[in-house]
Parts: C-alpha cells; structure tokens; sequence
C-alpha cells in the first residue's frame, strides 16, 4: 500500500478502517484491489494497537462486485489465469476468516455480487438502512462458486439457494431478518454509528474474541461430540488467560 492505491487504511482509537477507494468504479474488485485489500488485512493483524478491523466502501456504494474490465480478461484467459484469479479472491477469504481478529464490513448502497459476498466473508456485518444485496452472477449465466460456502453458512439450504440461484435484490431488513447480517442502521448518522460499535467491539477482551473467533469456525468441519470436546480444551486454555484470570480476581473482590 502506498500512493496511488484502491485502498485508504486508517486507525483511530485502536480501530483499522479499510476503505475501498474505486468510487467511479462502485468499488468494483479487480486483482489490484484484492491484492491490497489482502495486506491491509495483514497489517492490521500484525498491529498490536489494533482490536478490531472495518471494513468500507468510498462512494455511493460498498462493492459492485468484480470489475467489467476483470471480467473482459477472465473471459478471453486461458484456464489457468482464471484459476490463477478465482485463486487470488479465495485467499483473501481465508485469510479474513484466519485473522485473529474480529473484521466488521460497514455496508452502504449496494453488495453485489463478489461484493456481497466480500461483506459476508467478514465476521459481523452491519447495513445502513438503504443499503441492498444481490449476488448477481446467474444473471450473466455464472454461478457464485467461492462466494457459496459463505452463504451457506450464513443460511440454510433452502434460502441460500433461492438468493444464489435467482439473483434476487433483498433489503438491509431482509438481510437482518434472514440472519444474513447482524444489525441495520439508519443512513443519517451511519458513519458514527460504525465507529461507536467498533469502539464497543474494542473495549471487550482481545483473548476471548480471538478465541471465540478461533473454536467458532474450526467447528464447522468436526462432528457434534468433536466440537463439544475442542470446546472443553479451549476453556482450559481460556481460563490461563490473564484477561480471564483478572477479570476472575476483580469480581471476586467485590463478591
């Protein structure tokens, strides 16, 4: 990251702001973008005054998704370029899920597509009241592969596949009433209403959130009595922490 890049990284108060700069472009995602975005991720887990990262769009928009000129290349690439470029989407996906730290996309006007898909990839999603996602892709007869694990573990089959497989537009209400994000603002006043949930986000426990983090999705390939059983050592070693054991000692105290 430097001059002249579609990322503009900012802290304040303990908190990375990661904007994607593309404003004439809807921040529409190409491999230049991807790129940066991924070692912004980077540089905020390597941050230790950092506890918490966000996630937002310049412009009218969050994310429009992939670029047309990206999309243009993908078209006329061998297979494997493509594979080389799908390739390069999938690793910021796991890396967000990797960080230790929680990321929280702040989502304005539209997610499309990738772009939706990017907002879901992070841990909480918050939505400005008239903000709208659609994954778009079966429109121009593609299916929204990488993106498609996201969605379902945000939702059951039976949602997801009517969001993924019709294409259709649904509101920041729907999304919070389906489970797909997690609260929805008002438009006035969005901004300050991000960084007052980060602050929130910033004041709890650096170990537990990285924890919880950590055991809630390592679950999602384990059996029902494997995760009960991950969940036991990992109150073990939740209990070592001095975030706990102070926290421990200080209500003690009052008792």
């Amino acid at each position: 990251m430097g001059e002249n890049t579609d990322i503009i990284y900012e802290v304040k108060n303990g908190v990375a702001f990661i904007t994607l700069n593309r404003p004439d472009k809807r921040n529409a995602l190409n491999d230049r973008i991807i790129s940066e975005l991924r070692e912004a991720m980077v540089a905020a887990e390597a941050d230790d005054q950092i506890r918490v990262i966000i996630l937002r769009g310049a412009g009218k928009d969050f994310c429009a998704g992939a670029d047309l000129a990206q999309l243009e290349k993908s078209a006329q690439a061998s297979v494997l370029d493509n594979l080389e470029g799908a390739s390069r989407m999938a690793d910021l996906f796991l890396t967000m899920r990797r960080l230790k730290k929680p990321v929280i996309a702040a989502v304005h006007g539209r997610a499309l597509a990738g772009g939706a898909g990017l907002a879901t990839a992070c841990d909480m999603v918050i939505a400005a009241r008239g903000a709208q996602f659609c994954y778009t892709e079966v429109k121009i007869g593609f299916v929204p592969a990488i993106v498609m694990s996201i969605a379902r573990r945000n939702l059951g089959e039976k949602r997801a596949f009517e969001i993924l497989a019709t294409g259709k537009t649904f509101s920041a209400e729907e999304a919070a009433t389906i489970g797909f994000i997690n609260r929805v603002c008002d438009d006035a006043g969005f901004e300050g209403e991000v960084e007052k949930y980060a602050a929130e986000i910033s004041q709890l426990s650096a170990s537990a959130l990285m924890l919880t983090k950590y055991l809630l999705y390592q679950i999602d390939s384990m059996s029902f009595e494997q995760a009960i059983r991950a969940g036991v050592d990992l109150n073990i070693i939740a209990r070592q922490t001095p975030d706990c054991q102070n926290s421990v000692r200080k209500f003690l105290s009052k008792a």
